[in-house]
């Protein structure tokens, strides 16, 4: 999971101004949206230990005639257009019809003001409505793409680099003050386990986690044998 801020990570889109949460087919062949799991966030993302992602569906705009917070999360716009809710809601029940593949997702995850982590691709399989006690909103499951073979120790720890809560990332990345331990780059940053899943370390602790660059966090991996 690479570290970027948001000029980088408009960079890395082309140079799109990714402003909304949910973008769906916004570059084409995937879809963008932007998450977090901080306590003050606006919505209630949530990341599984299996790395699986419930992503909230976005309010209906801000009105004076209402509190967008205490009404139900649209899926259609009053003149009868899909909101981005509608989007997603829709490439689910098509995935489900077999009408169409999984839908390909971009995930970025905000761990402060202007700092993202880059958590990769998913695959929207699943959206349903609950009602979270106030009013009806929408869940959607994004399902982590690896390329790893599942056999392997590396499919393992990668794995496990998606699993670091945000808290925890948020927490190492102000105690390593947004540097590599090892160089002190601010470039090029990662999330680093100091001891691997699958040599016995967890994603859960703040102490197993270190900020590496690139070039350490490559390093390292060649000589954790």
């Amino acid at each position: 999971m690479k570290i970027i801020s948001y000029h980088q990570l408009t960079t890395q889109e082309g140079g799109l101004q990714v402003q909304k949460g949910m973008n769906f087919g916004v570059k084409g062949n995937y879809s963008i949206v932007l998450m977090s799991t901080a306590k003050n966030a606006p919505y209630e993302d949530e990341v599984f230990d299996d790395g699986v992602i419930e992503y909230e569906g976005h309010d209906a705009p801000k009105s004076m005639q209402y509190d967008k917070k205490l009404v139900d999360q649209p899926s259609y716009t009053p003149n009868g257009k899909m909101t981005e809710n509608g989007k997603f809601l829709k490439a689910v029940d098509d995935y489900k019809a077999y009408k169409r593949s999984a839908a390909k997702i971009q995930v970025y995850r905000k761990i402060k003001t202007g700092v993202w982590v880059d958590m990769g691709f998913y695959e929207l399989v699943d959206g349903y409505q609950r009602h979270n006690g106030k009013r009806n909103v929408f869940k959607f499951l994004l399902k982590p793409i690896y390329d790893f073979d599942p056999t392997t120790e590396d499919y393992m720890d990668i794995v496990h680099d998606r699993q670091i809560p945000g808290d925890i990332q948020r927490e190492v990345y102000e105690r390593d003050r947004g540097k590599c331990t090892q160089c002190g780059s601010t470039e090029n940053l990662h999330f680093d386990h100091m001891i691997p899943y699958s040599k016995g370390g967890s994603s859960k602790v703040a102490s197993n986690i270190q900020l590496l660059c690139a070039k350490h966090n490559l390093s390292k991996g060649a000589k954790f044998v």
